[in-house]
């Protein structure tokens, strides 16, 4: 018998807060709720190791059929269809099947990271700081060869 063993991972970034649209009633925090969730150990070593090769867009583009900007929505998803794989598995279900389900881990894991990183605001769920970020950093590359621009 495994022991459920919590999905957090141990160098996980502080969280900041998400301020609430006005007048919008606002969804599960899904960090808080990834917090709570209990896997069976084997399960979780396996995603583990599975996200030195999560490629963001290859796998959401198999897993979902698109590939939507990173942020709470986008993680509430990954997590509720997780949800279905372990109700799976937990009732013996014949289709389940692990490989999938630690693919769907792997997701979680990573986006959540991504979500830690980039922070939870409407900007950086759009994926514009990542973009910012990511032409900065390809600018700063192009630039560190030359004299200063002169």
């Amino acid at each position: 018998m495994t022991h459920p063993a919590p999905i957090k991972p141990a160098d996980a970034l502080p969280v900041a807060p998400c301020p609430a649209l006005p007048g919008a009633v606002p969804p599960q925090d899904p960090l808080a709720a990834l917090a709570r969730l209990r896997r069976p150990r084997l399960l979780i070593r396996a995603a583990r190791f599975g996200i030195a090769d999560y490629q963001r867009s290859r796998d959401l583009r198999r897993m979902l059929g698109r590939v939507p900007g990173p942020g709470p929505a986008l993680l509430n998803e990954l997590m509720d269809i997780e949800a279905a794989m372990d109700a799976s598995r937990t009732a013996g279900d014949a289709a389940w099947r692990p490989a999938q389900h630690v693919d769907m881990l792997v997701a979680v894991m990573a986006e959540a990271r991504l979500m830690r990183c980039t922070g939870t605001d409407q900007e950086n769920a759009s994926g514009i700081s990542a973009l910012r970020l990511s032409t900065k950093s390809e600018s700063a590359s192009a630039t560190a060869g030359s004299s200063g621009g002169a």
